[in-house]
């Protein structure tokens, strides 16, 4: 038996969150390019970076984890419909807008990848529409996760809960305009 790369994109995310969160949070500093400031840059190249590094960054181990793992669970499965090349855009679009939005109406900072998580989530569910099918998966996904991140916004919490929307809602735009196309792999 031989290990496969099967996963590249979802392989080469989860080495890269591990090495920045070794890297940087065990001596209790995170660079601003894997954290989105609650502030707009014009003029600082580092900010156009973190509006997608923040999602390589961690606050502690259990971030990390639970976040990795759920990314390397769900992972193989999107990026062997979706193909590699797609899931990239996703990501950057999804960091992207999450970060501007994020920006226009609060000034905390925001780290990791749990807008990713959720668009995982949510395209998980879809891989299986055909047509003008949905799944019901999906309702079920859209319901529980997406319902919980809205009642729990209410809650004082260091969580970005909209992060989770962001992706979650995300993840169905994507899962919807793709799904009748085949994967770019």
């Amino acid at each position: 038996m031989r290990i496969s790369f099967n996963a590249p994109f979802t392989i080469a995310f989860s080495t890269v969150a591990v090495a920045v969160y070794f890297l940087f949070q065990m001596d209790g500093t995170i660079p601003r390019i894997f954290k989105l400031e609650g502030d707009f840059q014009l003029t600082n190249w580092k900010w156009y970076v973190s509006t997608v590094g923040y999602t390589m960054g961690h606050v502690s181990m259990t971030h990390l984890i639970g976040n990795v793992s759920i990314i390397l669970l769900l992972g193989p499965f999107v990026e062997r419909r979706y193909g590699v090349k797609r899931l990239l855009g996703m990501f950057i679009i999804t960091g992207i807008l999450t970060a501007l939005v994020h920006i226009i109406f609060w000034e905390h900072t925001l780290i990791g990848a749990s807008g990713i998580v959720f668009m995982f989530f949510v395209l998980s569910s879809l891989i299986d529409m055909r047509g003008n099918k949905i799944p019901l998966t999906f309702i079920l996904i859209a319901v529980l996760f997406i319902g919980q991140e809205i009642v729990q916004s209410f809650q004082s919490d260091s969580i970005s809960q909209f992060a989770h929307i962001s992706g979650g809602v995300m993840g169905a735009v994507f899962g919807f305009a793709y799904r009748n196309k085949t994967s770019l792999n």
